[in-house]
């Protein structure tokens, strides 16, 4: 009779009880883990502050005032002192919030345009999420799946953009971009070289090229996030101003939506529901 190894047998008996072990673990998390999700879920909230803000870190997603999150609702901000000889343009500028659909010219609500920046900032307050790279910040918003950068290595911002020599750059929807941390949980953003086609706001309120607008992304604690808005354009307004301040919560699943504008589908809409139903305010 041949007799066994007693060392295989231990280490077949310590394999089976780690294999044991594993399956066990592996039921046990099942069971008090909710399986990963596919969709944001305005019931799964942040409880409490989570305590205090990491240093400069806004990495992840936040859910906004219109989330469902239990977000408080937004700041109002100034009203825009546009300078008087401009009145006429903005008089022209039909917004969504007093016209129809038919009546509106509001480019990203007939054509599915580009927001811009910073419309895009009060635009998306449903919800946005930063991702951080060695050199930048790139700020995701879902509406549109529009993304922008803040550039954090120190670069000064441009001073031609627009101009008419070879090195200038041109103007962008969402402007160029540079941050810096003040303290230990405040990113100031400073913007400029915005396109003038764009919208400063939903009512349709004008900027110009040479606008500049600095965001404070104040991260109070670990879970909740201020943002505040400010523009200086001497070019259309008597004074800077402010647009208001956001609110933010985070978001433990780090979902979110996806929100498209699509073209095809807005065309097919004016034509059979928005045009035939008037243009009245």
């Amino acid at each position: 009779m041949k007799l066994r190894n007693p060392l295989t047998c231990s280490l077949g008996g310590l394999a089976a009880v780690l294999t044991f072990c594993s399956v066990a673990m592996e039921q046990a998390q099942q069971a008090t883990h909710k399986p990963p999700v596919w969709k944001y879920d305005g019931g799964n909230r942040a409880v409490g502050s989570g305590g205090p803000a990491p240093l400069h870190d806004l990495s992840g997603s936040w859910a906004g005032p219109r989330s469902g999150a239990g977000v408080a609702d937004s700041k109002p901000g100034d009203l825009p002192p546009l300078a008087p000889s401009w009145e006429k343009l903005l008089s022209g500028r039909k917004s969504l919030q007093k016209y129809d659909p038919a009546g509106t010219n509001d480019p990203v609500v007939r054509t599915c345009d580009p927001l811009g920046f910073p419309r895009v900032d009060r635009y998306s307050i449903m919800a946005m999420a930063f991702a951080t790279m060695s050199d930048r910040i790139v700020v995701l918003y879902p509406f549109q799946q529009q993304w922008r950068e803040i550039w954090m290595d120190g670069r000064k911002l441009p001073k031609n953009v627009g101009a008419s020599g070879n090195d200038a750059p041109d103007p962008r929807y969402y402007g160029y971009s540079v941050g810096h941390w003040e303290g230990d949980n405040t990113l100031i953003v400073d913007t400029i070289g915005l396109d003038e086609n764009t919208w400063l706001t939903d009512a349709g309120y004008p900027h110009s090229i040479d606008a500049h607008v600095q965001e404070r992304f104040t991260r109070t604690d670990h879970n909740d996030l201020e943002l505040t808005v400010t523009v200086d354009d001497s070019k259309f307004y008597t004074k800077p101003f402010s647009l208001g301040t956001e609110y933010f919560r985070w978001v433990p699943d780090q979902i979110l939506d996806e929100r498209l504008c699509i073209p095809s589908n807005v065309i097919e809409y004016l034509k059979a529901v928005g045009d035939p139903a008037g243009k009245q305010p």
